[in-house]
């Protein structure tokens, strides 16, 4: 019962014992489009207050902090998500909406492209899961969670050497090898659905409790704006080309 996802790395997924109302596919389904919904909405007022001339960059790095602190939150009090998750959303969407006007600004129809992109990347691995193309067996979850950490490690030395002036070789290139690390990247991020399917499903099959839709609906709202975020850097490395 493990998943590369913090999010979904929870004890509650594989608990069999729980006298209460039991976590659903169906509930998590539900809880995770409600969360889109308002992220949406967010994401939509820090759009058109952007394109109306008005400064974001205050609501972007608030919303983007705010939503870290939510799922920090969330992972270590697991109770309190049918708050913090919804509260997530729409910090999450300031910021998403925010840096989505930036690339609109920069590119025209990136953002379209890259939310189309995004959605259908996440229907191919829900085919390739329930048909069984990709399983989430063992050495899967432990490559992708190597993989992921990986990724995080190179963002993480990038921000240090962007405060000094510099930046992580090829990582922001327009070039053949830059297109390529994105490419990389945007599949890492993809195969994380995967995993996230699985551990909801097991999730449902251990008997977990009704809260842990909600974490469930948190994990899968990471990877998607991961995966949508670097899907708009991967189109913007192809724009500039």
């Amino acid at each position: 019962m493990q998943s590369n996802n913090p999010i979904l790395k929870n004890e509650e997924f594989g608990r069999h014992v729980y006298a209460g109302e039991r976590m659903s596919v169906a509930g998590t389904v539900n809880k995770t489009t409600l969360s889109l919904l308002l992220m949406f909405a967010s994401a939509s007022y820090a759009w058109f207050k952007s394109f109306a001339g008005e400064p974001v960059f205050g609501l972007m790095i608030g919303g983007a902090i705010g939503a870290l602190v939510l799922v920090f939150l969330t992972v270590f009090y697991q109770s309190v998500a049918p708050v913090t998750v919804p509260l997530y959303a729409i910090l999450e969407g300031l910021f998403v909406g925010g840096i989505s006007a930036m690339y609109a600004d920069l590119y025209n129809g990136i953002v379209m492209q890259a939310v189309l992109l995004t959605i259908g990347v996440m229907a191919v691995m829900l085919v390739f899961y329930r048909t069984g193309i990709l399983k989430a067996t063992p050495a899967f979850r432990k490559g992708v969670i190597v993989a992921t950490l990986a990724i995080l490690v190179v963002y993480v030395i990038d921000i240090v050497l962007r405060l000094f002036g510099a930046a992580m070789p090829f990582l922001h290139d327009a070039g053949p090898i830059g297109i390529i690390i994105s490419l990389v990247i945007v599949g890492v991020a993809a195969l994380n659905f995967i995993i996230d399917f699985d551990t909801i499903e097991r999730g449902v099959r251990s008997g977990a409790p009704k809260s842990m839709e909600w974490i469930g609906a948190l994990g899968l709202l990471t990877t998607l704006v991961w995966l949508y975020l670097e899907m708009l850097r991967l189109l913007s490395k192809f724009n500039r080309n």
